[in-house]
């Protein structure tokens, strides 16, 4: 399934994204995590666009292709992606999405589907799927990922690199060799002395340091009032078993319209490239695309 590669600005920065199967109308947005890229999701969009759906997968500013940061303190952050968010909403022209997060692309659906950051979303995130994100996130996890992400390696060779993401990584579960070579080479960039590094601008990792609480999101999340698949690595040391059945029980939980399932084999996060993930993500938002459409009537 061939995409397409696209820029616009948003908020005042280029931001890059891929767009699989535009000539359909059903849409979903595709958000990757705190230091990957939008390409982390092409098997997904190829899955979905098969199916009639149209797929964007951004890359979020300081990450991939998008342009970095002027002010890394103001704008990594929550509140700066959801303006982000926003702007893509409008340049695009989306009045009814599908949200699928992994990590930190989760946090950044849930505030845009509450509303309380940007209201002139709320209504128009008609489900939200977050892969292995949770309103609370254990903080040892948060300080692991704080020390490789803050400050990437570097490599002599893209073998090198690949070995490094394989062995990071690890807790995504099964990936094809093509899949982790593709992985790669879509997140390297060389750096003046030649060596390969992660795609990123370390400095993203501010936002832990700027705004401590940022994903602290239990707001959000009882705000919310569409359906919600909470996807979660059973080894998963980001969200603990505990944090995910609190879901259940508030906010959308409590109001009947979360669900859970354990995605054995995988930790922090699942890599939605296998069809024992893709195929449970597929029919939850088909079902909630029925569900709104029923309501609409």
């Amino acid at each position: 399934m061939d995409y397409s590669s696209n820029y616009v600005t948003c908020a005042g920065r280029e931001i890059h994204y891929t767009q699989w199967g535009a000539q359909h109308g059903r849409t979903v947005l595709a958000w990757h995590g705190l230091a990957r890229t939008g390409r982390d999701m092409d098997e997904l969009a190829a899955h979905l666009a098969g199916r009639g759906w149209r797929v964007i997968c951004p890359d979020t500013i300081g990450r991939g292709l998008s342009q970095w940061a002027a002010d890394p303190g103001g704008e990594y952050q929550l509140e700066f992606y959801a303006r982000i968010a926003a702007g893509l909403f409008e340049q695009l022209q989306l009045d009814a999405v599908h949200w699928i997060g992994t990590s930190m692309g989760g946090a950044i659906g849930t505030v845009c589907a509450a509303g309380l950051m940007q209201p002139q979303l709320k209504g128009r995130i008609h489900s939200l799927v977050l892969n292995d994100n949770a309103p609370q996130l254990a903080a040892p996890a948060v300080e692991r990922i704080k020390a490789y992400a803050g400050s990437p390696p570097s490599f002599a060779t893209i073998a090198e690199l690949e070995a490094f993401f394989r062995q990071v990584y690890r807790p995504y579960g099964w990936l094809s060799d093509a899949q982790w070579r593709r992985l790669t080479e879509s997140s390297a960039r060389r750096l003046a002395d030649g060596r390969v590094t992660p795609h990123y601008d370390p400095a993203m990792v501010r936002q832990f340091i700027d705004h401590p609480d940022d994903y602290a999101l239990w707001e959000h999340y009882d705000a919310l009032e569409i359906p919600v698949l909470c996807l979660r690595g059973a080894e998963s040391d980001l969200v603990l078993p505990e944090t995910a059945q609190e879901m259940l029980r508030r906010g959308p939980g409590a109001r009947g319209l979360a669900e859970l399932i354990e995605v054995p084999g995988c930790g922090h996060a699942p890599a939605l490239n296998v069809a024992s993930q893709l195929d449970p993500v597929t029919a939850f938002i088909e079902a909630a695309c029925e569900a709104a459409a029923l309501s609409n009537q």
